[in-house]
């Protein structure tokens, strides 16, 4: 059963499925950032960035097991197949206003 996400949370998972850089990036608020165990990019630049190094650029697969929001705070569970990283993960992912302020990938 497919897990029901924020609309730019979804985006965002659909943009790394298909190698989309431009809307990878459009998911986020122009101040979003992705904090990565404690490395942080800020900004459109920043953020994709980390989309070339970390996801796209590393031909990463998210697929989202499990979501729990709580205000604007989604928390979510997800299996990662990528050039990078292999492995389940999990992310807190923050929205204003429609998009994604902060993704952030906690330290195991």
């Amino acid at each position: 059963m497919p897990v029901s996400l924020p609309p730019a949370l979804q985006a965002a998972v659909d943009a790394i499925n298909a190698g989309d850089e431009a809307a990878f990036v459009s998911a986020f608020s122009p101040s979003g950032s992705i904090n990565d165990w404690g490395r942080i990019l800020k900004g459109p630049a920043g953020v994709l960035s980390w989309a070339r190094s970390d996801a796209i650029g590393a031909k990463a697969h998210m697929t989202v097991i499990e979501a729990a929001t709580e205000g604007p705070t989604t928390h979510i569970v997800f299996d990662w197949k990528s050039r990078v990283f292999n492995g389940r993960s999990e992310a807190y992912v923050t929205l204003a206003d429609g998009l994604i302020t902060e993704f952030r990938i906690p330290a195991q």
